[in-house]
């Protein structure tokens, strides 16, 4: 058995690869912290009170909390153990369940955000990782579904008590751009938010320049970038099955999910980056385009507007949508 844990900055799945240009004689503001089940960084490249790095911190641990699954005082906790009665949320769960109920509803359920029972019976961070038995698999599959997600105002219930709500998909997108919106509203002009390789980037560097991402080589322990995108006012978010896996018997078991299986999708795919504006539109995209798989995902991907994707197959080709960057 081999098993793969990926440090912090490798398994980043977008890198900068250049510097970002911070202002002269001026000190950047940096905060990082481990949040979200990973390292995030968040840099203010304009001059800023450090009152507004403190708020930045605030707010990732206010959402760190607010979506965790296994946080007490979580709204998804408390939904998930609500045995199916509903529960009063935040306006923000409540917005964040609804974009994942359109996207899971956009892909045909390929994407669910109640595959929790699922993600439950698989353990990427073990020592020594086990596969699931298939009957296991097949009893969490029973409970998943979207159409379980029930919302009356300002509460949801989940129709049948053993499905369980993971929004891990689409979280760290939703929060980068509520960090962007806070920023912005701080008269920030200047900044890199980096969720664990969610990045998302306000206006330019500060010498007007484009940031340049570099999106992983696949399996490359060293995070060597495959190409590279230069974005401005963007998010580039990457969704490969390099990032989190376990090797048995030969065999790669990777974090992204079929929620009609119990089991990792298996496609031809190592991985796939969406560059739009919203990182949470890029988070969401870039596991539904995955799961889909190249054609399907390409097809989708062609037929929105303002959205680029890079899809790498598993021959290492780079495939780039139809309209990429223009």
């Amino acid at each position: 058995m081999r098993y793969k844990k990926m440090t912090a900055l490798i398994s980043a799945a977008a890198l900068l690869l250049s510097g970002c240009g911070k202002l002269p004689g001026k000190e950047e503001l940096t905060y990082s912290d481990t949040l979200f089940d990973t390292v995030i960084r968040v840099q203010i490249l304009d001059p800023a009170k450090p009152e507004v790095l403190e708020g930045v911190k605030e707010l990732c641990r206010h959402y760190d909390t607010l979506f965790s699954k296994t946080s007490e005082d979580s709204d998804i906790y408390r939904i998930n153990t609500a045995a199916g009665a509903p529960v009063e949320v935040s306006e923000d769960t409540l917005t964040l369940i609804k974009k994942g109920l359109y996207y899971s509803d956009l892909s045909n359920g390929i994407f669910d955000i109640t595959v929790g029972s699922v993600s439950n019976i698989w353990d990427f961070k073990a020592e020594t990782p086990a596969l699931p038995a298939p009957e296991t698999a097949a009893t969490a599959v029973s409970h998943v579904n979207y159409k379980n997600i029930i919302i009356e105002e300002n509460t949801v219930r989940l129709s049948d008590p053993y499905t369980l709500l993971d929004v891990g998909a689409i979280a760290k997108g939703y929060i980068a751009d509520r960090i962007r919106d806070y920023l912005e509203e701080n008269d920030v002009k200047h900044a890199v938010i980096d969720l664990g390789g969610n990045i998302l980037v306000l206006g330019t560097k500060t010498d007007g320049s484009k940031y340049n991402i570099g999106i992983q080589r696949p399996f490359d322990d060293t995070g060597t970038p495959i190409t590279s995108v230069k974005i401005k006012d963007q998010s580039v978010v990457t969704t490969g099955n390099y990032q989190r896996y376990f090797e048995i018997d030969g065999k790669i078991y990777h974090h992204v999910l079929n929620p009609f299986t119990g089991f990792p999708c298996e496609n031809n795919l190592y991985s796939v980056t969406i560059i739009t504006d919203s990182s949470l539109t890029a988070d969401a995209l870039s596991t539904v385009c995955y799961l889909m798989g190249y054609e399907k995902g390409m097809k989708l991907v062609n037929q929105l507007d303002n959205v680029d994707a890079i899809f790498i197959t598993n021959d290492e080709a780079i495939h780039y949508s139809d309209n990429f960057l223009k």
